[in-house]
């Protein structure tokens, strides 16, 4: 690598015709430019500067070179002072994956109120239930309906999101309401291909007692909208999330199954790979995404 410390410091010193200048204009020690001056001398295999205790001199090896280190310095400081510019002013694109149900029916309604008030922000919304990898994949956040939070990521829960098993009206007429947990191990219960732990439902009731079941059924889907249909021709039962689930149980399309037993509370997560030096187009996208989905109006009971 280029010793671009050392040449940073010749071109101030070449510039002020002064080691201790150069350290005053630098923020450092004349000790420090001094070392970096000589170690790119070392470098180079030749003396760039004449120093006396009264003169400082270029060389005429030092003046052929001045110019494009001085250049050199410029040009960092530019590339800097752009890079404070962006990181502190909520400027430039974003890259945001949401899970496709979550991001089409709560998130997307929002975003125009966003992109207004924030007119130099762009977001690259990627929508797909399948997780994706943050940083290997380059995106700069991401929302997450989980139960617990990636330990490899930082994140911050914004609304508790249930999950409830549910059935029409019709279906339950029909085949009669499952009594236990273990009745559902021979109903038609259909799965969640990107659901956590193995597509396994594990019920608690009041007392904590758990109980678990694996859903076998006719139809397997990477998105939860695709259940709906089933749900409401009356020939399955389904886990859906609250998001999905409360409309339909609000009108009565849809009525629980099981409801003495749940599932473990989720959220809604917001997460990023890192919270170091996080810029502000982030900033301002999560504190306006805490602020619009932290009291959410699909919830049937409040936390």
């Amino acid at each position: 690598m280029p010793d671009f410390e050392g040449l940073a410091m010749f071109a101030k010193v070449a510039e002020e015709r002064s080691f201790a200048a150069a350290a005053r204009v630098m923020g450092v020690s004349v000790a420090t430019v001094s070392r970096g001056v000589s170690r790119l001398e070392d470098r180079l295999g030749a003396r760039l500067l004449n120093r006396t205790s009264r003169q400082l001199a270029l060389t005429e090896f030092g003046r052929s070179i001045a110019e494009s280190a001085s250049q050199l310095y410029r040009d960092a400081e530019e590339t800097e002072g752009v890079a404070r510019e962006l990181s502190s002013q909520p400027k430039g694109l974003v890259r945001l994956a949401i899970p496709m149900t979550f991001g089409l029916k709560w998130v997307a309604p929002i975003l125009p109120e966003f992109l207004e008030a924030y007119p130099e922000v762009s977001i690259d919304l990627h929508l797909a239930d399948a997780s994706v990898d943050l940083i290997g994949d380059g995106f700069d956040a991401a929302i997450r309906i989980a139960v617990l939070p990636d330990s490899s990521l930082v994140a911050r829960r914004i609304a508790p999101v249930s999950r409830y098993l549910v059935a029409s009206p019709a279906y339950l007429e029909r085949f009669g309401h499952p009594q236990r947990p273990q009745d559902l191990e021979t109903r038609n219960c259909l799965g969640y291909a990107y659901r956590a732990q193995n597509d396994v439902w594990r019920l608690h009731d009041h007392a904590g007692n758990e109980v678990s079941v694996t859903p076998t059924g006719s139809l397997r889907v990477t998105n939860v909208d695709a259940l709906v249909p089933a749900l409401l021709a009356g020939i399955a039962i389904a886990e859906l999330p609250e998001f999905v689930a409360s409309e339909y149980l609000r009108d009565g399309r849809l009525q629980r199954v099981l409801p003495d037993w749940s599932m473990q509370l989720g959220g809604v997560y917001l997460v990023t790979p890192s919270a170091r030096t996080r810029p502000a187009k982030i900033d301002v996208l999560f504190d306006f995404l805490i602020r619009r989905l932290s009291d959410p109006c699909w919830q049937l009971i409040a936390p």
